[in-house]
């Protein structure tokens, strides 16, 4: 897997997400834009980034790196 860093364009897996502590602390009808569109890592602190989806006007979001994919 490639490294994901500050700056890396990234997309939200599906299989990781999904019934993780995340998805059952919070609404779990994830909008279809985290799979299918790029967010850009804004930060990470931990084992967590922060996310900003380049071209849907929304919230900026905390998720953690193992849920994430380089978007290709």
């Amino acid at each position: 897997m490639a490294e994901i860093k500050k700056g890396s364009l990234v997309r939200v897996v599906r299989e990781k997400l999904e019934n993780s502590l995340e998805a059952k602390a919070s609404d779990n009808r994830f909008p279809p834009y985290i799979f299918e569109s790029q967010g850009e890592i804004l930060d990470i602190r931990g084992d967590y980034a922060f996310i900003k989806f380049c071209k849907v006007p929304t919230p900026n979001i905390w998720l953690r790196l193992d849920q994430l994919e380089k978007f290709e």
